[in-house]
């Protein structure tokens, strides 16, 4: 128990200092399982020490900087593991695969089939720090690494640096998040400037897949990604209202429901 009470000493000392921490890093530091450095996080946020998010943990005064991302980190999270693994159906190995911001995109890779795990089997473009956390724990994984200004609400870079970025990429895959889905608006997102980079991945891409949980389906957000013209996939949850599944069908998306 001293050991174990040393290591969480440390981790919390190493979050004030680096303000993030993540959960790969930790257990080869301190030569342990993910799951049992997973145990000592929830340990550590019980005692106000950290705040947990995906794939890691954060100092407790980042935590309101956090907040979108840290509440829907914990929404619908069934939903979001078989939407997620459904998309990862759509992966074959040599693909590029542009990955949009959110949390239910960001959970897509954590789904990756065994093929896709390989040393550079897919190659994976992303401005989301979630998903790159997620990747960058992978052995020969692939990942570029899109910069620009970091949104911390969003754990994302956006802006025109990002944007250029992109536009020297052809990709075969764009998996785009939303905050809401409608044939009249599209899928919609809180940010302009998430907005745009989603915009310019749709763009980039030979297919696109708009992962929604069924939460989402028939709700207006803020401002548009892109229309449903430019969707060729929605992956939602089998809860989805059948009129909303009906005229997203009849609009011309393929509509799968996991």
């Amino acid at each position: 128990m001293t050991v174990i009470r040393d290591r969480r000493a440390q981790i919390a000392e190493l979050v004030v200092e680096e303000e993030q921490v993540d959960v790969s890093v930790l257990a080869a530091r301190f030569g342990v399982s993910d799951t049992s450095i997973r145990r000592d996080l929830m340990v550590l946020e019980g005692q106000n020490r950290l705040k947990r998010v995906h794939g890691g943990a954060i100092a407790p005064h980042m935590a309101a900087r956090n907040t979108v991302v840290a509440s829907k980190l914990h929404e619908h999270q069934d939903e979001k593991r078989r939407i997620t693994a459904a998309a990862g159906g759509l992966i074959h190995p040599g693909d590029v695969v542009l990955f949009d911001s959110g949390t239910t995109v960001a959970q897509v890779p954590a789904h990756f089939p065994a093929t896709l795990r390989q040393a550079k089997a897919v190659t994976a473009v992303t401005h989301s720090l979630l998903v790159v956390q997620e990747l960058a724990a992978w052995e020969g994984g692939h990942l570029i690494c899109l910069g620009g200004l970091f949104l911390p609400d969003y754990q994302a870079f956006v802006g025109p640096q990002t944007v250029a970025s992109l536009k020297g990429f052809s990709a075969d895959l764009a998996f785009l998040g939303c905050d809401g889905l409608t044939v009249e608006a599209g899928i919609t997102t809180p940010h302009v400037l998430i907005a745009e980079v989603g915009a310019t991945m749709a763009s980039r891409a030979r297919r696109v897949v708009a992962l929604a949980d069924s939460s989402k389906l028939g709700r207006y957000g803020f401002t548009t990604i892109v229309p449903l013209a430019q969707v060729d996939v929605l992956i939602t949850d089998s809860g989805a209202d059948r009129e909303e599944v009906a005229k997203i069908r009849a609009s011309g998306v393929e509509v799968i429901l996991a």
